[in-house]
């Protein structure tokens, strides 16, 4: 099994190319299940959990290719042949359950397997099936599997307010609105640019969609869809987890690619923090200056809040800035699993049910840890860069779900890291 060996080196400079989101690709490769014209997807990340979502629609019968170097995705689902999406492939990745709402809005009924428990909570899909329900679909759970038939063949025009802000459940209802048979409404929907982005994609398709971006997304159910071709939106979480480097190591970082509007409540609190953050032609620019960080309360919230995706990467820039800080957890239960892993690099992290409190110290020191999910994985990375010593980070088959060459981008900065055999 891979490990991450990273070494604090001083100062990193430089720019890093940031990737296609991971988010946004999951829930446009689905939307391939809604036509029989082909789908292409630009910008692309290369990513684990994109394989897993490649293998998911060939086996409901979808034909998906992976052209310049992974960067360009070309999907074409002329007939959905195989209408059961099995456990042994849902199981990996809680995305999976967005081929639902495609399926049942084209064919009128699909298998799904449920996800299953996750390493950051429960994270139950209610959400999703009631919103399905709301527009005509007849659900049936047996056996670990959801059995969804559309009452006459066809999802029907609703209004449905989601009891809170759900950004799966918002992407499944919008994407099987497209083919319901008069409007659906949706309200207290998701803002996040993911959902933005579905929208213009779908809209390429033929989709008649108004609202996205707000709480209240407007759906004109049509006939049919057809093909295009569509940009994945930049990946804002990895924009904000390379906007930290400057955090940890002082220097100057420019992610390309990168627009404030994606992560405009995270660079407030950089702002806040000390570090200078700025838009460029190219992208954004941060820069720590002389002097350490200072300390900031964060509290995770939905777009356009501060993302609970870099709750765990801040929390470990924090662990030497000057002062006391406060990070509340509203999104996820039990997200605070990289914590122990800092404390083992010599923070002092106090955790009490959904709030840490992190005091700073002068240094972090190099250790031995272990990745617990996505996120945490890469923020021990991170904190090893401006821990002395060595770090090794284990079970970094979490940060191949959602970072493309991690090594590649971070060495291009100046940073002594290595992927090396357990």
């Amino acid at each position: 099994m891979d490990q991450i060996l990273v070494r604090g080196n001083g100062p990193l400079n430089g720019q890093i190319a940031i990737a296609g989101a991971k988010n946004a690709a999951l829930t446009l490769m689905p939307a391939t299940l809604l036509t029989d014209q082909p789908l292409t997807l630009t910008n692309a990340p290369r990513l684990s959990d994109i394989a897993t979502m490649t293998q998911l629609l060939r086996s409901l019968g979808s034909e998906v290719a992976s052209l310049a170097d992974g960067k360009v995705l070309a999907m074409s689902s002329a007939a959905i042949t195989n209408h059961t999406a099995d456990y042994d492939i849902v199981r990996k990745m809680r995305a999976s359950i967005l081929v639902l709402g495609p399926m049942l809005a084209r064919d009128g009924h699909a298998i799904v397997s449920l996800p299953g428990g996750c390493a950051i909570g429960a994270r139950p899909v209610d959400l999703h099936l009631k919103a399905l329900e709301a527009m005509g679909a007849e659900m049936d759970l047996r056996e670990g599997y959801v059995h969804a038939k559309a009452a006459g063949g066809r999802l029907k025009g609703a209004v449905y307010e989601f009891p809170f802000v759900s950004v799966g459940a918002t992407e499944n209802a919008l994407m099987a609105a497209t083919l319901a048979r008069g409007t659906v409404v949706l309200k207290n929907a998701a803002r996040e640019p993911e959902i933005v982005d579905l929208a213009q994609c779908l809209r390429r398709m033929g989709a008649q969609i108004e609202g996205e971006g707000t709480s209240t997304i407007t759906i004109q159910g049509v006939d049919s869809l057809g093909g295009a071709t569509h940009p994945v939106v930049t990946d804002r979480i990895e924009l904000g987890t390379y906007m930290l480097i400057p955090a940890f190591t002082g220097g100057t970082v420019e992610c390309l690619g990168g627009r404030l509007e994606l992560v405009a409540a995270f660079a407030e609190k950089l702002d806040e923090a000390g570090l200078s953050v700025s838009q460029t032609a190219a992208g954004i620019q941060v820069t720590r200056g002389g002097g350490d960080m200072r300390a900031v309360n964060v509290r995770t919230e939905p777009f356009p809040g501060f993302p609970t995706d870099l709750q765990a990467q801040m929390m470990a820039a924090l662990c030497t800035a000057q002062g006391v800080s406060v990070l509340e957890e509203t999104i996820f239960e039990n997200r605070f699993m990289h914590a122990p892993e800092l404390l083992r690099m010599g923070a002092k992290i106090d955790v009490h049910g959904g709030t840490a409190t992190v005091t700073g110290v002068k240094n972090l020191r190099g250790a031995r840890v272990m990745a617990t999910d996505l996120r945490a994985s890469v923020s021990l990375i991170l904190a090893g860069l401006a821990a002395e010593g060595e770090t090794v980070v284990s079970r970094v088959y979490h940060l191949d779900r959602g970072y493309e060459r991690v090594e590649e981008k971070l060495r291009a900065l100046g940073a002594q890291i290595e992927r090396i055999k357990e």
